[in-house]
């Protein structure tokens, strides 16, 4: 009997810490970065053409058009993804757009709001990323889970950078 009030009871602080979670953190911010060797200018067109991105996202199955606005800033597009066999459709909104600067992209996927910031620097004739990325949820369940996925979304998005760098290095 000893033994299975002590399982109960570390399941409860497990449960009770989990919810905790979702109280205390409400979003989580990283930053992931590269350094691309062909300059800036060459690097923000191929990154802003919708139809490249599938070479260094391949989960991303299409990219509809639902909006787009003059100078990008308010466009809006929808992107199914497939994700471990099921889709996935999500919007995307183009929050900022500075030619050869940045750009800021909001994700609205089911329960997770996500907005990447991706600033573009130029040094030597080499291209630097920084993206800096915020997920939060409307769901309080899954709000609690995003700070414990951290690492996961880290290592995604760097993924993506990687690619994106391959993809542009040998064009």
């Amino acid at each position: 009997m000893k033994k299975i009030k002590i399982i109960l009871g570390i399941i409860t602080a497990i449960t009770l810490v989990f919810f905790a979670t979702g109280l205390f953190v409400k979003e989580t911010n990283y930053t992931t970065e590269i350094t691309i060797n062909k300059p800036v200018n060459e690097v923000f067109e191929i990154f802003n053409t919708p139809n490249n991105v599938k070479n260094w996202i391949p989960e991303i199955k299409s990219i509809k058009t639902l909006n787009e606005n003059l100078g990008k800033t308010g466009s809006l597009y929808q992107i199914v993804v497939m994700s471990q066999e099921e889709e996935i459709t999500m919007t995307e909104k183009v929050m900022a757009y500075v030619p050869n600067e940045k750009v800021t992209l909001f994700f609205d996927a089911e329960n997770m709001l996500k907005t990447d910031d991706y600033v573009f620097t130029e040094k030597d004739g080499k291209t630097t990323i920084t993206l800096n990325s915020s997920c939060k949820s409307d769901s309080y369940i899954m709000a609690c889970m995003f700070p414990y996925f951290k690492g996961t979304f880290i290592e995604q998005d760097q993924l993506y950078l990687n690619n994106f760098k391959d993809f542009v290095e040998k064009k």
